[in-house]
């Protein structure tokens, strides 16, 4: 007699291949992500660790400045250019606006004692050479003279620090919007607008003010020789008198900031294509090139590509195609003539070979 020993679940299948099974016949459903939802997500993460690095940044914006990647706009031509306006537009009005120069000249009297071999002359920004005066010996005893220079060369040197000062304030405002408010800056294309108007005003300015203090330069070089400032000295148009220059000014800044000027023209100039290409206005005049014909698509298969190319169509040669249709059972053959197969006729094996066979 067999006794029938109790067999257990846990025996036949353990728990961990019953897990397996369940988990093989209820896959677990994968979700679909799109190219935009993917982008949303992962650039919230970055965000989210962009804020909590470093510890205690929070919602500081100079952060959220380098996190979210804003400086890529000073690494276009827009916004490199506008800084180097900014940069240029410093060593414009510094090299100017802080000149301060002097010459020296000797008047030797034929009295050695009421000669004086030293004489400073100093001046500078904004030259106003009519208010610079020196004292010169009389050669009259002890008399002293004062002898004022020539020429007021101020308002084209302070038109020219002023275009560069004001030049300075709107590139580093500009640039300040580039970084912080880009959106607020293209929003309907009045960002870009005002600063096309504002920067070919610039440009026209630069173009104005650097011409102008052009020709204040060479008129303060001209003032400041001390050559020329002997000629119109009365003492020194007496005979025994012996007048000398000592020391030329040292006129290398201020054609440094002639320099500048004429560098920051070309660079308000050259942005002004980038500006114009934000403004959106050359949409209208763009030429787009012709659309490409239609690619037809490819085919399945062979015979699809030839019968779209030649506009044949093969038919079957059994059941379609009329005519006489010979059936070789009757006389012996169990197979299919090798012809019709070839050429596509159902066309018989020759006669004679038929009777002699």
């Amino acid at each position: 007699m067999v006794t029938a020993l109790p067999v257990s679940q846990e025996t036949l299948c353990p728990a961990e291949l019953r897990q397996d099974l369940t988990a093989h016949e209820n896959p677990t459903p994968i979700r679909e992500y799109d190219e935009e939802t993917v982008r949303e997500q992962s650039y919230v993460t970055r965000e989210e660790e962009w804020r909590a690095w470093p510890p205690g940044a929070g919602e500081d914006p100079r952060y959220r400045v380098v996190a979210g990647g804003q400086f890529r706009m000073l690494k276009e031509p827009l916004g490199f250019l506008k800084l180097l306006e900014w940069l240029f537009a410093i060593f414009a009005f510094a090299t100017c606006g802080t000149y301060s120069g002097e010459f020296r000249l000797s008047i030797e009297c034929v009295n050695k004692s009421e000669s004086n071999l030293n004489i400073e002359v100093e001046f500078g920004y904004p030259f106003r050479l009519h208010q610079v005066y020196f004292d010169v010996p009389a050669c009259k005893g002890h008399e002293v003279e004062k002898v004022f220079l020539m020429g007021d060369y101020s308002s084209s040197a302070e038109f020219f620090v002023t275009i560069a000062v004001f030049a300075f304030l709107y590139s580093l405002a500009a640039t300040v919007v580039y970084l912080f408010m880009e959106n607020k800056y293209r929003e309907n294309n009045k960002g870009p607008m005002i600063d096309f108007v504002v920067t070919a005003v610039f440009a026209f300015m630069w173009l104005v003010s650097s011409c102008a203090w052009a020709k204040g330069l060479s008129d303060v070089k001209l003032a400041t020789d001390p050559d020329n400032v002997i000629e119109g000295l009365e003492v020194c148009k007496k005979e025994g008198n012996t007048c000398k220059e000592l020391k030329d000014p040292i006129i290398s800044g201020l054609n440094t900031s002639v320099v500048f000027g004429f560098l920051n023209l070309v660079l308000w100039t050259g942005n002004l294509w980038f500006v114009f290409k934000e403004t959106g206005w050359s949409a209208p005049f763009a030429k787009y090139p012709p659309a490409a014909p239609e690619k037809q698509p490819a085919p399945d298969t062979y015979a699809d590509s030839y019968n779209q190319g030649s506009g044949y169509v093969q038919q079957d040669s059994y059941g379609q195609q009329g005519g006489y249709q010979p059936e070789y059972n009757q006389q012996g053959y169990g197979q299919p003539d090798p012809y019709s197969q070839q050429g596509g006729y159902g066309q018989a094996a020759p006669t004679s070979f038929s009777n002699q066979m």
